[in-house]
């Protein structure tokens, strides 16, 4: 029998929600970026499109590794459109103007710089990490080396109104990792500027989450020598200042740093919630009094967060999403502080108005920055799409699991859903090596009609005979020759697996239990599953 299950192992209606609303953003058309725009312009703030496309990922890759890993067929498609998101050239054209520098950090060096319309060239780690973790994570966790391809990244623009032949830049997953690379070579290991002469520690650790999932699949160890790098480089200026937060930047040419004198949050929060991936012992140390000097108790139990001011820059508020509550509860979630993010999940249900649109749950903007009784209601599209969902999937150490190994050796030998209909929400999706099972929790959609109510399930093959409890009540069995089935369900082979339709009751628990374990004979290392290919690299 398996194992009852716990209900931390089954998605609550609002992360079923946060998933739904991650999925119905990813399937907007090509340049349909509704509800996504910040306050900002120009998508060169940190609430920009790449972002908010990277995040969303990032929380899906968590909730597929810790809460439903044997269903890659929930997360897969919309991993591909989110990444095709952000190859467009909405999330990366912003380059063209912000490589020729001319701000405050890069005014005297501005005469060094040319118009670059190349994202990935030089500097932009803001932009180009993503781009790398992305295609390397999606590697990873679905052995599908598609981004392998020669060109299979490729930034591209033409106007019929300007802009002449028009540009076009071609990598795969391969070639920009070993550019990246060097690249943080170069720099001595201190990291790649985001925008010119300026090196922020919070953008260069989505490179090295990069540089780990390419070890994972070749073999290498780059991104244990790049953190060891890192951490000899930066101990010349520590990473942290006096004040016990984490620096912002480091200007290129003269290595001064930027501290966050104004003990901004998201500085504290997105830093921690990155850097936890590879050095989790250095942020849990610094953890609770960098908390406590950020986060707001209030009189109604929930908990806030304290926004820094922000100063005149040259004349001028700076126009900004720098989504503080947001990472605030990201950060909370990754360090496991179940009562700082129950507090602050609390206030965003309470105060920041939260929707529900065609099955999908999310926060909208909200320029205000308190309501009449002085709490919090600002809501940036980072935090009311991305963040909040993301702190709400997450688990303790979730980023940092992704990171070290996201599955076992056997992971990709053993059943699991392989494609979902939209009519259905998969709950719950585990494989139990020790009792042969495959155990599934779907809900049938009532906006979506029952011929979308499906599953695919896969990787069965070799396993012998098998049969299907719906709640314990056996509805089916089968073999390599035979087919049975009754009850409410419906079964039909497709290739290499069986597709099974649902109709009545909404919610359902199912277990395929199987006769002999197909993986015990070949177990297969990850990387010498999963192909390379395009790569100037020898295999490790």
């Amino acid at each position: 029998m398996c194992a009852a299950t716990s209900p931390a192992d089954t998605l609550t209606p609002q992360q079923v929600g946060h998933l739904r609303h991650v999925e119905n953003l990813s399937l907007q058309p090509a340049n349909d970026w509704s509800l996504m725009k910040g306050i900002g312009t120009g998508q060169d703030d940190f609430g920009a499109y790449r972002f908010q496309l990277a995040y969303m990922a990032y929380a899906l890759a968590i909730t597929h590794v810790h809460r439903l890993p044997a269903a890659p067929g929930v997360f897969k498609p919309i991993f591909e459109r989110l990444i095709a998101k952000l190859l467009l050239p909405e999330s990366w054209l912003y380059w063209r103007d912000v490589s020729r520098g001319g701000s405050i950090f890069n005014a005297h060096l501005s005469d060094q710089y040319r118009e670059e319309w190349n994202p990935v060239l030089r500097d932009n780690i803001m932009y180009s990490a993503y781009v790398q973790s992305l295609t390397l994570l999606y590697n990873v966790l679905f052995d599908d080396d598609r981004y392998a391809q020669p060109g299979a990244i490729t930034f591209e623009h033409w106007s019929y109104f300007w802009g002449g032949d028009g540009h076009r830049f071609a990598y795969d997953q391969n070639t920009l990792n070993e550019h990246l690379y060097w690249k943080m070579v170069e720099s001595g290991y201190l990291g790649v500027a985001c925008e010119p002469n300026c090196i922020f520690q919070i953008c260069n650790q989505p490179a090295i989450l990069g540089f780990r999932m390419h070890d994972l699949l070749t073999g290498g160890d780059r991104a244990s020598e790049v953190t060891r790098g890192y951490e000899q480089a930066w101990q010349q200026f520590g990473r942290i200042g006096d004040n016990g937060h984490y620096h912002v930047m480091l200007a290129e040419d003269t290595h001064a740093v930027r501290p966050n004198v104004m003990q901004a949050p998201w500085v504290d929060a997105w830093c921690g919630a990155l850097m936890n991936m590879w050095n989790g012992d250095f942020v849990r140390a610094h953890y609770p009094q960098q908390l406590a000097d950020l986060v707001l108790h209030q009189p109604d139990g929930t908990l806030s967060v304290r926004s820094a001011p922000r100063p005149p820059v040259q004349g001028h508020v700076v126009l900004n999403d720098d989504s503080d509550f947001g990472w605030v509860a990201a950060w909370a979630s990754e360090m496991g502080d179940e009562e700082t993010l129950r507090g602050l999940l609390l206030h965003a249900d309470r105060r920041m108005a939260p929707r529900w649109r065609d099955g999908g749950l999310y926060y909208p903007r909200n320029d205000q920055a308190e309501d009449a009784d002085g709490y919090r209601t600002l809501v940036e599209p980072m935090t009311g799409n991305v963040l909040l969902a993301y702190a709400r999937l997450n688990v303790r150490d979730g980023l940092r699991g992704v990171y070290e190994a996201p599955w076992g050796e056997d992971h990709f030998d053993e059943p699991a859903i392989v494609a979902v209909g939209s009519g259905l929400d998969v709950l719950q999706a585990r494989f139990d090596r020790a009792t042969q099972s495959l155990r599934f929790t779907v809900q049938t959609r009532s906006d979506r009609p029952s011929s979308e109510a499906w599953v695919a399930l896969g990787r069965i093959a070799g396993r012998g005979g098998w049969r299907l409890l719906l709640d314990d009540v056996p509805v089916a069995s089968g073999d390599t020759s035979t087919l049975t089935c009754s009850g409410p369900v419906s079964l039909q082979p497709i290739d290499r697996g069986l597709e099974l339709h649902w109709s009545g009751r909404r919610v359902q628990t199912m277990r395929m239990i199987f006769e002999h374990d197909a993986t015990a004979a070949h177990t297969h290392e990850i990387a010498g599953r999963v192909k390379v290919t395009g790569s100037p690299l020898s295999r490790g």
